[in-house]
């Protein structure tokens, strides 16, 4: 039998993921890529000796405690990767003295929640039951949604029946709604701060928590580059071939049927089966031209929220920081502006855990601000003023941490500002977004369709099918693209660790 072929477009997780997958199943692969590295938006930069990590936080699936775990080590992500696993998820400082630490250990947390406000007691116990309940659970992952039978379904209904009544809870309640049954004017306050978006679920704190405590969400020492060149490498080493500076411009398309992609250096390049891993937007309205969509696919991109559009600050200090926590944010007195928007807080990364970021003795921290789009995309018309812009937020947290940590700003070395034009002149993404579609209580468990009606042999994989992003969520998403594929070939979906 011919062996067929498939073009991905877009290098980033989800794209090196189905290739790999395609690669595994005996289908020949190229990846067109717009950059020269891989990646996408999980990437890292180097600024003079230090490297500035835009991407990873923590990771799903960082331990075998997480079904994740498995795809990791099937892409060659996770095989002597160290994981730091840290005991605070993030410290929030408040007026007066005040600490609100997030602890990773839910017992910690809970005997700090209560010394904290004790007469929030039954509130503390409600959240930290949540946790508790979150922890006895893991998403199936082996077989894409799409191809659930019957039989599928009421293997997964059993298996997730005791977890039901926990998602019905959780996933409707937004965080900030729950923040108001604290009646600690301080804990109502700082609680909702490290999921500070709108009408986000409480569901996806528990998950993420629960995630931490089982130690399944570390971060993975050398930073986010590494992270996917190791699986460039796993792809590479399955025969695939990556051409890089090579954007998409056109997917061509030959009796409502993909054959093949178009590139901006005019060159065609021919395929059996076309995947786009690159944005959504840039996919449907300009390389197909908008000719695939319907009033759905057209709904999502005019009415769904999305995760807003984020400004890295980031410092190479002369400074090691020793002792202190991986992420403090400080409640501010009065709100400041930043970015065109006001601020009531500000949080700090400060990456004295992973020591491969810079030189002895010194560190990378990171300040990061949800920004306005349009606000950068005026901006950016005029150089000057985009300059001027970015020195001034530099000059402001500059400012702001010296009055935490006393003579910074004598240490600073190394100063990068990236902006949502940043990502979007190296990534593509829509209004700048960093993680796609926003999730909400009424978002929450959204099926996307990794298809277009009317167009034949051409399939969609990444963040703007799978709400909520992520990482995790992207390399899943490639992995069902092939087992989409290999069901319509009629052939069975294999997968090997390297």
């Amino acid at each position: 039998m011919e062996q067929k072929s498939i073009i991905i477009i877009g290098a980033g997780i989800a794209g090196l993921s189905a290739g790999c997958y395609g690669q595994m199943n005996g289908y020949h692969t190229q990846i067109f890529e717009m950059q020269d590295e891989p990646g996408g938006l999980c990437t890292s930069w180097e600024r003079k000796e230090y490297t500035i990590d835009g991407c990873l936080h923590w990771l799903v699936g960082s331990s075998p405690a997480n079904n994740f775990y498995h795809i990791w080590e099937e892409l060659g992500a996770v095989q002597g990767r160290r994981m730091i696993d840290h005991e605070e998820f993030m410290r929030i400082e408040g007026a007066g003295g005040k600490v609100f630490i997030i602890y990773t250990d839910i017992d910690r947390l809970e005997q700090h929640m209560k010394e904290l406000a004790p007469a929030d007691k039954e509130v503390i116990e409600e959240f930290i039951e949540g946790i508790r309940a979150c922890t006895r659970f893991d998403l199936p992952i082996e077989k894409a949604p799409e191809l659930y039978g019957p039989i599928d379904g009421l293997k997964l209904l059993f298996q997730m029946f005791p977890f039901l009544r926990v998602m019905r809870k959780w996933k409707r309640i937004p965080i900030h709604d729950f923040a108001k049954r604290f009646s600690d004017p301080f804990l109502r306050e700082a609680f909702p701060l490290p999921f500070d978006l709108p009408d986000f679920p409480m569901m996806g704190m528990l998950v993420t928590l629960a995630w931490m405590h089982k130690k399944s969400a570390g971060y993975p020492i050398g930073g986010s580059l590494e992270f996917s060149r190791a699986i460039e490498q796993r792809y590479l080493d399955l025969g695939g071939e990556i051409h890089y500076r090579s954007p998409v411009n056109r997917i061509l398309v030959e009796n409502d049927q993909a054959v093949g992609v178009r590139l901006a250096d005019g060159t065609e390049h021919r395929g059996d089966i076309v995947i786009s891993a690159a944005d959504g937007y840039s996919t449907i309205f300009d390389m197909l031209e908008g000719k695939y969509i319907n009033d759905k696919i057209r709904g999502y991109y005019d009415k769904l929220p999305i995760f807003s559009p984020l400004v890295h600050v980031a410092f190479g200090v002369a400074r090691s920081f020793e002792g202190l926590p991986n992420y403090v944010v400080y409640s501010l007195d009065e709100t400041v502006t930043i970015a065109g928007q006001e601020q009531k807080c500000i949080g700090v990364e400060i990456y004295n855990f992973d020591h491969t970021l810079a030189p002895p003795d010194k560190t990378v921290l990171k300040v990061m601000f949800t920004s306005n789009y349009d606000y950068w995309k005026k901006l950016k018309q005029d150089p000057e003023r985009y300059k001027a812009e970015k020195e001034q937020i530099a000059d402001q947290v500059i400012n702001f941490l010296d009055q935490h940590f006393p003579g910074l700003a004598n240490q600073v070395e190394m100063c990068d500002v990236a902006t949502p034009m940043t990502w979007e002149r190296y990534t593509g993404n829509w209004q700048g977004s960093f993680e796609g579609w926003l999730i909400t209580t009424k978002s929450f468990g959204m099926r996307m369709s990794k298809t277009l009606t009317g167009l034949k042999n051409f399939y969609m994989a990444g963040q703007w099918v799978m709400p909520g992003g992520g990482v995790p969520t992207a390399a899943m998403s490639g992995r069902n693209v092939i087992q989409i594929i290999c069901k319509r070939d009629k052939k069975p979906f294999v997968t090997n660790i390297p």
